[in-house]
């Protein structure tokens, strides 16, 4: 199954060229901070989380695809805001980012 996450471009970059493990959750908060990752379940909800929370800032952003069988951490699906959004529960490895696309229209 794929999941979405959108990243912060330059995160992304950093962490791609480095090995590390991806660990922002969300906009200015860390893995660490927030206790898991938010992601999206399809570009439906990914579309409402940029109208939401990142509008004005699209252009730097990135949508990682992620495969949840590639994961090494648990997944968990939760209720937030009326819809359910899946969760990660640790770092996010390059391996497991299977396609990094541009930001989808929000119009």
């Amino acid at each position: 199954m794929h999941i979405f996450h959108l990243a912060d471009r330059e995160i992304w970059d950093i962490t791609r060229s480095t090995g590390v493990p991806y660990t922002m959750s969300t906009r200015d908060l860390t893995l660490e901070q927030e206790g898991f990752i938010h992601c999206c379940a399809d570009l439906d909800q990914v579309r409402g989380v940029i109208g939401r929370y990142y509008a004005g800032v699209e252009d730097t952003l990135v949508l990682l695809v992620i495969d949840t069988d590639l994961v090494d951490a648990a997944v968990r699906y939760e209720p937030s805001g009326g819809e359910t959004f899946p969760h990660i529960y640790g770092p996010i490895t390059r391996e497991a980012v299977i396609d990094v696309r541009p930001v989808p229209a929000t119009q």
